[in-house]
């Protein structure tokens, strides 16, 4: 018998909860403020009542809180400030209440160590004419509350990988029922989902969010990952951005990053395409570093050179190949334009990080391990 590991507040009863969610909330709207702490992975989140709905990220007021309790600062300086940059629907609450996924500024409103969307921003706004698209696919492992994956047998394990990827029936699909509420969320949201499949490992699953040019991506991947640990939250489980959440013979988990500019996208494309992976190839050590919030320590446990990843030590690229660092999709190669696939980036990147990195390296040209400084 498989006795799951769900949350006590998952228990509660939600009949009752409803009663008073379905009471009317008269002219008053909760906004609740979303930003990343000082981990660079966990999220947290405040509400606050505004007298009116707001209709553009400007009639949102800046708010603050305690970093020094977010990892983000001393108790005796602490103060931190929330500055809105993205509004969604709020799915839990619904309308007309919102998410609002904010910036954090420390006391001297430099941004703070974690906030890497202020310098994303900047690099993004350089490059607005080519009109650079991403597609992120963000792997994840769904857990009970023992940090176990759902649905896996107590003691033991399920069996090998092979029927679970894109797998169908409660023998080989772990969790739907999360998948499935949370690709409604975020469509509900405004986050820009695409698509979502069950994965190699059991109790392992992937949302795509995309196409998004320049900043958004990286707005609407945090905000879809909050709406997924909210969403889990209601069901009583975890979900894990761990790269590599069970050692041995299973897959690890990334964040394949799709990414093109006009050039690429139009006819003869390809000639862009072959030049950004050159680039790319010159500058391995210091994308890897920017694809994992420790430097590529994370990374180091999944980018083995095997279950589908390519070794973290050695740059490689190819047409179809899913051990390559980069793969430009067989359409692509057929097509001669379209898009690459960098397969290097961890499932618990920083979407600003990486989109920023790869502006850097293939639109700005910058060579080398260091970051070139722009005015």
């Amino acid at each position: 018998i498989i006795i799951m590991a769900t949350s006590t507040s998952s228990k509660l009863c939600k009949a009752v909860k409803q009663q008073y969610m379905d009471l009317p909330q008269g002219d008053k709207v909760q906004a609740m403020y979303i930003w990343i702490d000082g981990t660079g992975e966990g999220l947290r989140c405040k509400t606050r009542t505004l007298d009116s709905e707001p209709k553009t990220i400007e009639d949102l007021p800046e708010w603050n809180f305690d970093g020094s309790s977010t990892y983000q600062s001393e108790g005796s300086n602490s103060d931190m400030y929330l500055i809105p940059q993205a509004m969604f629907r709020d799915p839990f609450r619904k309308d007309p209440n919102k998410l609002v996924l904010c910036e954090v500024l420390k006391y001297n409103h430099k941004p703070a160590e974690t906030n890497l969307r202020q310098m994303c921003k900047k690099i993004m706004d350089m490059v607005l004419n080519q009109h650079p698209w991403f597609g992120m696919e963000q792997e994840y492992t769904v857990l009970g509350t023992d940090g176990h994956p759902f649905g896996w047998p107590s003691n033991g394990f399920p069996g090998p990988q092979g029927p679970y990827y894109c797998g169908v029936g409660a023998d080989k699909a772990y969790g739907r029922d999360v998948v499935e509420a949370h690709y409604r969320a975020c469509l509900y949201a405004g986050v820009k989902i695409c698509g979502t499949n069950a994965e190699v490992m059991p109790a392992q699953w992937e949302f795509q969010i995309g196409p998004c040019e320049g900043i958004e991506m990286g707005d609407h991947l945090w905000m879809a990952r909050f709406l997924l640990h909210r969403v889990c939250e209601d069901f009583g489980v975890v979900a894990s951005f761990d790269p590599k959440p069970i050692p041995g013979n299973w897959n690890g988990a990334g964040c394949h990053t799709n990414f093109s500019t006009k050039e690429m996208r139009e006819d003869g494309g390809l000639k862009y395409i072959e030049e950004s992976i050159e680039r790319l190839a010159k500058r391995h050590q210091y994308h890897i570093r920017a694809y994992d919030p420790k430097g590529g320590l994370d990374n180091a446990r999944r980018l083995t050179g095997h279950h589908e990843t390519s070794n973290i030590n050695e740059f490689s690229a190819g047409v179809a190949n899913r051990g390559a660092s980069i793969r430009i999709p067989r359409s692509v190669g057929q097509e001669k334009k379209g898009y690459f696939e960098d397969r290097r980036p961890s499932a618990n990147c920083d979407p600003y990080a990486v989109t920023e990195a790869l502006v850097r390296t293939c639109l700005l040209n910058e060579e080398g391990e260091e970051l070139v400084k722009y005015k």
